[in-house]
């Protein structure tokens, strides 16, 4: 329900307000790909920490590039 809620404004933004933004994203998947990813992923606290550290480094001054969410620590036997 709580990955729901935080999703719900990424998807808002990609499909309403991205396509009149621009491609401006300087990684790839994009900061909002990668937001959904990491959420659905690590979970809502992690998730939005590693979504947090990758939008701080979308900036000119960064080469970007190929940057994936890291995989999941947790392993279930």
């Amino acid at each position: 329900m709580i990955k729901a809620l935080l999703i719900a404004p990424i998807r808002f933004y990609r499909y309403f307000l991205s396509p009149w933004l621009g491609r401006s994203c300087r990684f790839t998947p994009s900061c909002s790909v990668y937001a959904i990813e990491a959420i659905e992923i690590h979970g809502p606290i992690r998730g939005l920490w590693l979504a947090a550290k990758r939008i701080v480094r979308c900036q000119p001054w960064c080469a970007g590039g190929y940057d994936p969410v890291p995989n999941s620590k947790h392993t279930c036997p």
